[in-house]
């Protein structure tokens, strides 16, 4: 009883994420976080050690490592699937020496120069998200003429950067980029238009989980957590339009919500 679509648990190593920071911080409280997403039903863990939330500050790579290789390497060691959610190409080659399969990069190797080369060189599956800048201006920078077109464009000449550095393509997944740089309206337009980034015909994952622009569909007081029933009817959407992976908090209600799907999609089929 499963859709084809994968889910990426998130596991934040910091003080400061925007929906948990703190709660995860420790290597322990981290391995046993991730232990519990598994047990949900996560078929990868995504560990970071740097908030990309909007207006946070920079994490010096050395700080970033000290958070998250010890996890990733107990984690791995105990054969869970791990992605690495990391901006510096020190740390991505530093994650897969300890273990892990995936370099999650929310600036699609445009933050790093280095990057490209690492995941050429480890082979590792590589998420590029379209990003226009770093999290202390990214809100500046959600101006578009056509949402949808441009951000197909820009992750197309992410696509050809990468290649042309040695990235294999069959290696590439494509993130359109929630809440990056985008305004409410663009993230409900790329929601709405999803297809566009199947089309390319490159793996497609989508995170939305607990973002801002989810928000506007619940009262005023709903706090952060309300915004994981959201999320798991955004993950049903997003399997339906063929996407690879949905990366989630919760993953116990996207887990339910994709095996509702999975049981009327199978419905459907019978005779």
């Amino acid at each position: 009883m499963t859709t084809s679509t994968l889910v990426m648990g998130v596991l934040n190593v910091t003080p400061d994420s925007f929906s948990d920071g703190g709660k995860w911080a420790t290597t322990e409280a981290a391995v046993s976080r991730a232990l519990a997403l598994h047990a949900e039903g996560a078929d990868l863990i995504d560990v970071g050690g740097e908030s990309t939330r909007p207006g946070a500050g920079r994490v010096s790579p050395a700080e970033e490592q000290s958070r998250i290789i010890p996890v990733i390497t107990e984690l791995a060691g105990q054969g869970l699937t791990i992605s690495v959610d990391t901006l510096n190409a020190g740390t991505a080659a530093a994650a897969a020496a300890a273990g892990a399969v995936i370099i999650n990069d929310v600036s699609g190797g445009l933050a790093d120069p280095r990057m490209a080369a690492v995941a050429a060189d480890t082979g590792l599956t590589y998420v590029a998200m379209h990003w226009r800048g770093h999290a202390q201006k990214m809100d500046s920078l959600a101006v578009y003429g056509d949402v949808v077109a441009e951000v197909v464009s820009e992750l197309s000449w992410r696509v050809d950067a990468l290649t042309s550095a040695g990235v294999r393509r069959d290696k590439i997944v494509l993130d359109p980029g929630l809440g990056f740089a985008k305004l409410p309206e663009h993230n409900w337009r790329l929601l709405a238009s999803l297809s566009s980034f199947t089309d390319l015909g490159l793996p497609v994952m989508l995170g939305a989980s607990r973002k801002r622009f989810l928000a506007g569909v619940l009262p005023a007081e709903a706090g952060i957590d309300a915004r994981d029933l959201p999320t798991a009817v955004v993950s049903v959407l997003a399997a339906q339009a063929g996407a690879w992976a949905v990366r989630v908090h919760d993953v116990a209600a996207t887990r339910t919500a994709l095996n509702v799907l999975a049981l009327v999609d199978s419905a459907r089929m019978e005779p």
